[in-house]
């Protein structure tokens, strides 16, 4: 029976949709017939849907259609262990909608009103908890050959399972019934694999399906295992390649690896959403930052594909191209959120591209199928470093083009200076920090008197795991970021406790009588043209401290949220007209209050179109659909405290 709903609804809505859609391209049709059947929308990773009913007239009418509570909540208490944020990504794929929650569960419902239609339980939590938290399951994915459908997940469990989209059981036919064990595969079993597992959903790219890992050293005794990314075949599960995120011995790159560090480095991971041309058969992998982030003696060299984009063929793992953003990265500015792609035009030239987003404040553009820049990418000088065993890369990557769309690198004329008092107030906390351009690298606490060094973007981003969107209509990316300084030094570990001479210390929230030390905005959102390159607007995001009795005489505009850490925040949506995301009411309202605030900008001017409140944190992407003719939006919140759910809206009937 639900089969047939499935396919009668897919049938329903067709006619209307090639309508408006005959002349778009199939890697994107999937949002322009109102379903949203991977984690950014399509694999190309807009986060964007053609859906009109809701816009710049009407958004603030929007109200609760329903709310589910996570299965999470029903998992025996001695099994239960604590989880993070709720981020989740619904899918919905002909009339149904499918949603995992944070350990991993995966159910089924119906998108009109909230009623399950079956679960799925991969029961990893019997695992145990995984040695780093939070714990957070964040999507799952969607593939199809035309007649079996799969949804995949990998669990914080370490497990790869294929579920049959319409009864929610294991495929049989798939690794051991239905389950692929990811402890294996990485060829080399020496490294501690308690220390690997899985956040960010996999991706199915013709018959092979993607895994990447979420790893950090946070036992800082360097037993992490490498990041490699595995694929296997979507069928029958079976192991089908390795790439080495860290090159090994014979292969191309190991000698960018110095001392023979290659052996022992761990981390390099994709622990966030990885992108595909499924027409070309390429997956994008955003690659992060290797052991120790902050200090590279035991890896010297430029640690080639660190902090890396890498195209590769997705049947065999060929790496097509790659291009690095950080040389021997000593800042943590890993490659954070999916690559987005897009055809663009260029000089009456088109062009398959892909725009990648980074910590560093920086938009990289590329020919998607041969990694050549759209627009030149310099080397440039950069400051050495004065600790020791450390050896920074003398030059790093520069983009000529988009403009930076934050702010990059400190100097004094960056410091708050609202009022002379907070100007020298701010000037003299400056003196106790290193400042300099992007890439001055941290230093040892202490030295020539300097507490730290203070990064700008800091280690939160520039843009992080929320990554931007595409508008496929008008080839224009919206980016949102963060513009937070980071106090950050070396320290020597207590005795004992770290293989490593010396850990990271680090400090957000540095500023006079509670401010930033720096000027706003604080928290932006940057559209811009990636036909031109050209910045169409820039808007601060959130209030932030504009209320601060030290500025309320000043009757301030919007300054941007400014100490909500909102790195691993949703993001937005595109639709026809807007752009939608939300903000934290204890920015916005009151430092007290619990929910949020959905808002919407008119996608074209950056003008504030509208908001609803509401009384949960929200969490995750925000992703839109198309049910029984009606428009939804959704979004996952809570987590913390067992109280994860996903809040759906629309208008009132």
């Amino acid at each position: 029976m639900l089969i047939t709903q499935r396919k009668m609804l897919f049938l329903c809505l067709l006619p209307i949709a090639l309508v408006t859609c005959a002349e778009k391209q199939d890697a994107q049709e999937d949002t322009y017939l109102g379903q949203w059947r991977h984690a950014g929308g399509n694999h190309f990773s807009e986060k964007y849907t053609a859906l009109e009913q809701i816009d710049v007239n009407n958004f603030s009418d929007m109200e609760i259609a329903w709310r589910w509570q996570s299965a999470d909540t029903r998992i025996p208490e001695e099994l239960h262990y604590s989880t993070g944020d709720y981020r989740a990504i619904p899918l919905v794929i002909e009339g149904v909608m499918y949603v995992n929650t944070n350990h991993g569960q995966i159910v089924a419902m119906n998108p009109g009103t909230g009623e399950e239609l079956w679960v799925f339980d991969p029961e990893s939590y019997r695992f145990g908890p995984p040695l780093f938290s939070p714990a957070q399951t964040r999507g799952i994915e969607y593939w199809t050959d035309g007649e079996i459908e799969r949804l995949f997940v990998a669990t914080l469990g370490k497990q790869l399972v294929s579920i049959d989209i319409d009864t929610g059981q294991p495929d049989p036919n798939f690794g051991d019934g239905g389950y692929v064990d990811l402890k294996n595969d990485f060829g080399k079993l020496e490294f501690e694999m308690n220390n690997i597992t899985h956040g960010a959903p996999p991706i199915a790219v013709g018959t092979s399906v993607i895994v990447g890992s979420k790893i950090y050293d946070y036992t800082m005794n360097n037993r992490s295992p490498p990041g490699h990314v595995r694929a296997y075949d979507t069928y029958t599960g079976q192991f089908k390649w390795r790439f080495n995120t860290i090159p090994q011995e014979g292969e191309a790159y190991n000698e960018t690896w110095e001392d023979d560090s290659w052996r022992v480095a761990g981390n390099t991971n994709v622990w966030t959403f990885m992108s595909a041309d499924d027409e070309a058969g390429i997956v994008y992998l955003p690659v992060s930052t290797p052991t120790n982030d902050y200090w590279g003696g035991f890896r010297l060299g430029e640690n080639v594909y660190a902090e890396s984009l890498v195209a590769l063929d997705a049947e065999t793992g060929e790496r097509l191209w790659h291009f690095q953003t950080v040389h021997h990265g000593l800042w943590d500015y890993d490659i954070a959120s999916a690559p987005n792609l897009v055809d663009i035009e260029v000089d009456g030239r088109p062009i398959k591209a892909v725009a990648q987003v980074s910590k560093t404040g920086w938009t990289y553009v590329f020919d998607r199928l041969t990694g050549e820049p759209v627009w030149p990418i310099e080397e440039r000088p950069v400051p050495p470093s004065n600790v020791p065993g450390e050896r920074t890369h003398p030059t790093q990557p520069h983009p000529t083009w988009p403009l930076a769309f934050e702010r990059q690198g400190m100097t004094e004329e960056d410091l708050i200076d609202f009022t002379p008092e907070i100007a020298a107030q701010a000037l003299e906390m400056a003196q106790n920090f290193v400042l300099g351009p992007i890439f001055t690298p941290p230093v040892v606490a202490g030295t020539n008197g300097k507490l730290a060094t203070l990064f700008l973007p800091g280690a939160g981003g520039g843009a992080s795991f929320s990554g931007a969107n595409i508008d496929p209509e008008t080839n224009i990316l919206y980016v949102p970021s963060q513009t937070r300084p980071y106090a950050m030094s070396l320290v020597e570990p207590p005795p004992g406790t770290s293989v490593w001479p010396y850990v990271i210390q680090v400090q957000r929230d540095v500023g006079p009588q509670g401010l930033p030390l720096v000027k706003p905005p604080y928290r932006r959102i940057t559209a811009i043209d990636l036909d031109t390159g050209e910045h169409v607007w820039q808007i601060p995001f959130g209030r932030g401290p504009a209320n601060h009795p030290a500025l309320q005489h000043l009757d301030l505009p919007d300054l941007g949220s400014s100490f909500t850490d909102v790195s691993g925040e949703g993001g937005l949506l595109i639709t026809k007209s807007l752009l939608i995301s939300y903000l934290a009411q204890k920015d916005e309202v009151d430092p007290e209050a619990k929910g949020s605030i959905l808002v919407a900008f008119n996608k074209d001017t950056g003008e504030k179109a509208g908001q609803v409140m509401v009384d949960r944190r929200l969490h995750g992407p925000v992703m839109s659909y198309l049910h029984d003719g009606q428009q939804y939006i959704a979004v996952a919140g809570g987590g913390r405290n067992n109280d994860a759910e996903l809040i759906v809206f629309a208008l009132p009937q």
